[in-house]
């Protein structure tokens, strides 16, 4: 038998097969995926190795750390939750609906998204979700702070409990019930839609119609809504401590007798209108929990806000002194405690306005130390005779310090030799020179701030480069130089070479061969930057920087090390990004180094009973809206503030180094217990960089605001408001400015200190709408930390009031600028300074308590209009009571302001020895044409001196004067003319030649005018 071979079965048709990806889309797509992780490994792992440098790696793992745990859970409660919502609701839905237009419609909208169903209730919990997790991740600093909390020791005066609960568990508290409300909120808004759409939820004739799914699935959404709402309802009766009233702040009378009360009721009514919604779904009637919301409406307007205005308009406002006392000095007592001020020093001050001869007597060491140098003139002098290079430069509002100068302590202006690339030329602008060659700044200057050079000129005793003088001295081998960190540094420098290269670094121009002197940063044993060694590290930094000469430049080698992030301030919000910074960060040469000091705060807008207040608007003044090396602090409401750090950079290596400085601050307290370690106690602290520290500018500011009202101390004077007080504006600025005057770094002596001490000061004027101008305090705070190594001066930070009498009429800072102004003597001098295109500059308007009254004190600068312009201190102003003196020195204006004799001796007469320090040489440029230059006194001498005086050593005759007067002023013309000349042929000996010959005419000029009794 043969068998038959089966029957071959057709091939199946072959359908349209699914084309597969060519190599060149999947090569395309995964070098896509590689650059796309490249590029944000540039941007994550470069920061890993730029904390991991500085040794604040944990910083960064623990904030990152915590914002991917809070982006998680909150990403996935608000995901889930509304996925789940949503599926129910889908699951749920009924199978068959009752045919009606209404659903008809539905219908034709089920079709249409019914394609797109499973992407949407996929994508939509994940959208709404990230968005839920970006919110809960920036609420990283409240939840570390509630899990380290420290308790304050200190109860608040309504419930009791301790101030941490309001600062450190209520703020969580309350993110937790917001985010949860909104996550129950979005997920019953997701299930209405569904259930709407789908036929669980119907509208008809009678109203709105469920299923029992439906109904069992809204009905607990509400009932959950419902529960934080009375959760929320309750916070608010702690939260209501820290509102803001009208007249102060925190809880009133009415919000404690009517409120308070009131927000209980409306918190137990949301609990019972909840517990109407969990009957609602099982018993299937909407008629309680709609009746319960109804409910909850009418006490939330009647209870919530019709019966506490009642309270506060018929109880409250007809006795509103005597029923608020004890809640406004609620808010006195925790307005003073919170903003430190709560051990000031107050004094009545009975300044005289008359001015005796020998007043100064009892002030001569303060007299000694009155500051003539203002910082926030000076910089274009420092810039010309110090800044040696175009590719150097200086702050424009220079640092007031204080040194030890020959056993002496000193009030300094000081500052750093920045690196500015913006002052290279064109032509020497390339990445070889802008990011290896110069790569640093070198040395700091710095000046007597209490004495003036030649020719008005800052009397320097640091500087040059290589830099020589006081400051040089103090080490034997002198301190280190080079400033890598600096405000004006560029945005990254690559430094560090094998052993045996050449350096090509620029350290500093010389007259030696060569031209320069060059160095190389010692990566052997510094570490200054993320390395670069390897080609992965160059190609991250290469995309960083989006400059691919770093892959290839042969002077990024295996020991390369990369410098970026060199702003002080900068780095120091990175590695502490829980503190608000001053806005002045300023140098100090301590132990051989320079570093920057910043201060830094720990704040809180918590703090029950205290006034709240915003940092910028304290802070800005007419400083910070001229200079750009200061600025006010960041838009930020508190009613807490403690100087807690003090941090220091180094601007050789970089190194960040925090120091607690106030141990007591339990917020301080609660970070160290987030970044434990990463601060270090004020015990290591030096004694060289303790003398530096200073109290900040910022944290006296923002005491100064609230001292305007705070300084009354009962209930009864705040209400009525009669005696608050204001800062004064800037006088220098003109009569059309509105900005602060900024508080005042100056040695002084206040009543009651045994000596002067270096101190920050300020002054208050009356209050109210008046511009009526007359001190009405005076407020200076101890700014010395002494020179003990891990110990703080006893008086460091003592704050000391001098009020003045109410019916005083001591004039204030504008008063006296006006008296200046308007005194015709001083006009007609200050005029003939402006001849010949020069500009006359009025500096900081110092104000000291001396004589027994209030002593003024104003340097008045004189620069050319065009051409190289840099001030030159000319004059001074002096003031006490109504008297004015102006005169070339000091202790000429006040001893003209003091019957002839002050009794106390300023020195700023005698010029200062500025030994080896260098200067650059002016003379090739126009200086102030009008203005003296050898700094002669108005006394005539015996003898006949080769140096021109300021006075004439003959008398005027009467009767000749108008003729002489013309004669002296077509003298001086002559002799600015040929003084123009002069400069323009390049004839430097005419030009001394002619500027001595216009002295002694404008001197000449003022005698006659002098006889001429104006």
């Amino acid at each position: 038998m043969s068998s038959a071979a089966p029957p071959r079965r057709p091939a199946p048709a072959r359908g349209p097969g699914r084309r597969r990806p060519s190599p060149l889309v999947i090569t395309v797509a995964a070098v896509g995926v590689v650059v796309v992780a490249l590029f944000l490994l540039a941007q994550f792992w470069t920061e890993v190795m730029w904390f991991d440098q500085l040794g604040y790696e944990k910083v960064l793992w623990t904030q990152w750390g915590t914002r991917a745990a809070l982006f998680v859970a909150g990403f996935l409660v608000m995901a889930a939750a509304v996925y789940v919502s949503l599926q129910i609701a889908y699951r749920k839905r009924p199978i068959y609906a009752p045919s009606t237009p209404e659903q008809a419609t539905l219908d034709q909208y089920r079709e249409a998204i019914e394609p797109l169903r499973r992407l949407v209730m996929v994508a939509a919990p994940l959208l709404v979700g990230l968005f839920a997790g970006i919110a809960a991740s920036s609420q990283w600093t409240t939840v570390l702070l509630a899990l380290n909390s420290v308790p304050f020791g200190t109860t608040d005066p309504q419930y009791g409990m301790d101030l941490s609960f309001f600062i450190f568990t209520l703020p969580v508290l309350r993110f937790v019930v917001s985010f949860l409300m909104a996550v129950a909120i979005i997920s019953g808004i997701g299930a209405i839609a569904t259930l709407y759409l789908y036929g669980g939820v119907r509208l008809g004739d009678g109203g709105v119609r469920t299923t029992g799914a439906a109904r069992i699935q809204l009905a607990t959404t509400a009932a959950v809504i419902m529960v934080l709402l009375g959760v929320n309802y309750w916070l608010d009766r702690y939260s209501i401590l820290k509102t803001e009233n009208d007249r102060f702040a925190g809880a009133s009378f009415a919000d404690v007798n009517a409120v308070i009360p009131a927000k209980a009721i409306l918190a137990g009514v949301a609990l019972l209108v909840a517990v109407l919604f969990v009957i609602t779904a099982v018993r299937g009637n909407w008629r309680l929990p709609a009746i319960g919301v109804g409910l909850m409406v009418v006490a939330a307007i009647a209870v919530g806000g019709i019966y506490p205005a009642i309270v506060q308009r018929f109880q409250v406002t007809p006795n509103a002194q005597e029923l608020e006392a004890d809640f406004i000095q609620r808010n006195i007592d925790a307005t003073r405690t919170a903003f430190g001020l709560d051990e000031i020093e107050t004094e009545s001050y009975n300044a005289k306005t008359t001015a005796e001869a020998g007043a100064l007597r009892e002030d001569a060491q303060t007299t000694q130390s009155i500051r003539l140098l203002d910082p926030t003139i000076v910089s274009p002098s420092f810039r010309q005779l110090q800044q040696n290079r175009g590719y150097y430069n200086f702050a424009d509002t220079l640092s007031v310090d204080r040194y030890e100068i020959e056993g002496e302590s000193r009030d300094t202006v000081i500052a750093v030799r920045e690196l500015d690339l913006n002052g290279l030329g064109g032509d020497q602008r390339n990445w070889v020179n802008d990011h290896t060659v110069y790569t640093h700044g070198f040395g700091v200057v710095a000046a007597y701030g209490n004495q003036i050079g030649p020719d008005g000129r800052p009397a320097f005793y640091e500087g040059g480069i290589p830099s020589v003088g006081a400051l040089t001295e103090e080490t034997d081998n002198g301190y280190e130089p080079r400033i890598y960190f600096s405000p004006k540094s560029p945005s990254y420098s690559i430094v560090g070479a094998p052993e045996g290269t050449d350096p090509w670094e620029l350290d500093y121009p010389t007259d030696e061969e060569g031209g320069q002197v060059n160095t190389t940063f010692p990566t052997a044993d510094t570490a200054i930057g993320p390395d670069l060694g390897s080609f992965m590290n160059k190609l991250l930094y290469a995309l960083k920087f989006q400059s691919e000469e770093i892959l290839f430049s042969d002077r990024v080698t295996s020991e390369s090390q990369i410098v970026y992030d060199r702003d002080p301030r900068a780095r120091v919000e990175k590695v502490a990004p829980y503190l608000t910074l001053d806005g002045r960060v300023y140098p100090a040469v301590v132990d051989g180094r320079v570093k920057w000091i910043i201060d830094g705060y720990t704040t809180s807008n918590e703090y029950p009973y205290s006034a709240s207040e915003s940092l910028e608007d304290v802070t800005a003044d007419s400083l910070t809206a001229t200079s750009t090396s200061i600025q006010a602090l960041a838009p930020q409401q508190v009613n807490y503030i403690r100087n807690s750090v003090k941090a220091t950079v180094d601007a050789y290596d970089g190194s960040v180094t925090l120091y607690a400085w106030d141990t007591e601050d339990p917020v301080l307290q609660a970070w160290q217990g987030v970044f434990p370690n990463m601060i270090q106690p004020i015990s290591e602290i030096s004694g060289d960089l303790m003398s530096h520290m200073r109290y900040p500018e910022d944290m006296f500011k923002v005491q100064r605001a609230l001292l305007t009202r705070y300084h009354v101390d009962t209930a009864s004077e705040f209400f009525s408001g009669q005696d608050f007080w204001r800062s004064p504006t800037d006088p220098t600025g003109g009569t059309s400015n509105t900005t602060l005057q900024p508080p005042y770094y100056q040695t002084l002596q206040m009543p009651g200190q045994d000596a002067p001490s270096f101190s920050l000061s300020s002054s208050f004027i009356t209050g109210g709408t008046s511009d009526r101008n007359v001190m009405t305090g005076y407020l200076a705070v101890d700014a010395e930390a002494g020179n003990t190594a891990g110990e703080v001066a006893e008086g460091y930070g003592k704050l000391r009031l001098l009020e003045l009498p109410r019916g005083s009429t001591v004039p204030g800072p504008g008063q006296v600028q006006n008296n200046f102004n308007s005194d015709s003597e001083i006009a007609q001098d200050l005029n003939l300074l402006r001849q010949g295109n020069s500009t006359v500059i009025n500096g900081n308007l110092l104000t000291l308590p001396m004589g027994g009254g209030l002593l003024y004190v104003q340097p008045v600068y004189v620069q050319s209009s065009s051409g190289t312009v840099f001030p030159l201190l000319r004059k001074v102003l002096v003031a006490f009571g109504d008297e004015v003196g102006f005169a070339n020195t000091l202790d000429e204006a006040l001893d003209q302001v003091f019957a002839g004799d002050s009794g106390a001796t300023a020195g700023d007469a005698e010029t200062p020895d500025e030994g080896e320090v260098p200067v650059d040489d002016p003379t090739d440029a126009p200086t102030d044409p009008s203005a003296p230059t050898d700094g002669a006194t108005d006394t005539p001498t015996a003898e006949p001196t080769t140096d021109p005086t300021d006075a004439p050593t003959t008398d005027v005759p009467a009767g000749d004067a108008r003729t002489q007067l013309n004669e002296a002023l077509a003298d001086a013309k002559k002799a600015l003319d040929d003084s123009q000349s002069a400069l323009t042929d390049g004839d430097f000996a005419a030009y001394g030649e002619a500027q001595d010959r216009l002295q002694l005419a404008l001197e000449a000029a003022l005698a006659a005018d002098e006889a001429l009794g104006n």
